[in-house]
């Protein structure tokens, strides 16, 4: 199957099969969709609490209580959730981790080239935390490119999604403890495979015309 097929058969699951959970295999090849995502500037900006046991997913639904109650099955059914959490803020020292990993990952060429790379993404960094002073929404839509590297690379597995940002991530941080640990919760991904009583797997694919979203040059 290629890609555009795979693109087209893949809905957003609304109700798991809570008997059927994902084989490991597959959960270490998503695993490392998850951990080599690409980002800008290889900021990293991110976080992944992935939650499998019923006790993990029950944690994980108590953000879902209230007003978003209709999401809580799915992450209670589903075989795995990831929580993506953002970075509250984008320091040095996380600039810094980013390119010291580089440097022991062989990427650069000497000193002068590290340095010269520090330099470069500072650049980009600072012009997000002084000049445009939007950080935390750059840093968030890193992480969305992340949930889209997993999304696509989970269809390509024969493995159901459903992303959900109706939740309390008041809730969830404080359940999870990520302020503590300078994150914050952005969106969460539920993993598995369709239920009987998934509605959405038997409706039609439905998008707008193609003329009308892209444009040739």
């Amino acid at each position: 199957m290629n890609l555009s097929q795979i693109i087209q058969n893949r809905h957003a699951t609304k109700a798991f099969d809570p008997t059927k959970k994902i084989p490991e295999d597959v959960v270490a090849e998503l695993e490392t969709l998850l951990h080599f995502s690409p980002s800008s500037i290889n900021s990293q900006p991110w976080h992944f609490v992935i939650a499998s046991t019923a006790e993990g997913k029950a944690r994980v639904a108590k953000a879902t209580q209230g007003i978003s109650a209709y999401n809580e099955p799915k992450i209670l059914n589903a075989s795995h959730v990831v929580v993506f959490c953002a970075r509250q803020n984008f320091d040095d020292a996380h600039l810094s981790a980013v390119i010291d990993q580089e440097e022991k990952d062989g990427r650069f060429s000497g000193t002068e080239a590290k340095e010269g790379q520090y330099k470069g993404r500072g650049y980009y960094v600072n012009m997000h935390r002084f000049d445009r002073k939007d950080t935390q929404h750059w840093m968030e839509k890193q992480v969305y490119i992340a949930l889209g590297t997993l999304m696509l690379g989970a269809a390509a597995r024969n493995v159901d999604t459903c992303a959900i940002e109706g939740f309390d991530a008041r809730t969830l941080d404080e359940e999870l403890g990520l302020r503590a640990k300078g994150l914050t919760s952005v969106v969460i991904l539920a993993l598995g495979y369709s239920g009987a009583d998934d509605f959405n797997a038997k409706l039609p694919k439905s998008r707008l015309p193609e003329q009308t979203v892209i444009s040739r040059l």
